[in-house]
């Protein structure tokens, strides 16, 4: 007969370890976002209709372009995170490292082809 403690038994199942990085990553990105999103809101919406020259000449400005980069940037390393936490509640096996993967690649490949258009434009 074996004699298992509750710590015995919970060895193995308890925390991944990075709980309080993962909290602390989604605070500081929320956080940045507070500020960031209206100033995307705002720049973007000024150049909103305008012809293409004018586009292209309002985001070769240095501040929209650093804004629009941050905001692509940080949203969508929020994203990951929060879609990453909701796939490891929800989702159990093999499909939740799948679907883990896959958002992490999605996650980074958007923020890739975005910055790359901005930085197009800007230069």
């Amino acid at each position: 007969m074996r004699f298992l403690t509750d710590r015995k038994r919970a060895t193995g199942l308890g925390s991944a370890k990075t709980g309080t990085e993962h909290h602390w990553h989604m605070m500081v990105t929320s956080v940045a976002l507070i500020g960031l999103i209206p100033l995307f809101v705002f720049t973007f919406g000024y150049i909103l209709g305008a012809p293409y020259a004018d586009v292209i000449a309002y985001y070769q400005r240095p501040f929209p372009a650093i804004v629009a980069i941050l905001t692509l940037l940080v949203g969508f390393l929020h994203f990951r995170g929060g879609v990453q936490t909701l796939i490891e509640d929800y989702v159990h096996g093999f499909a939740r490292k799948a679907l883990i993967i896959a958002m992490i690649c999605l996650s980074y490949t958007a923020a890739a082809v975005g910055i790359f258009a901005i930085v197009r434009i800007a230069l």
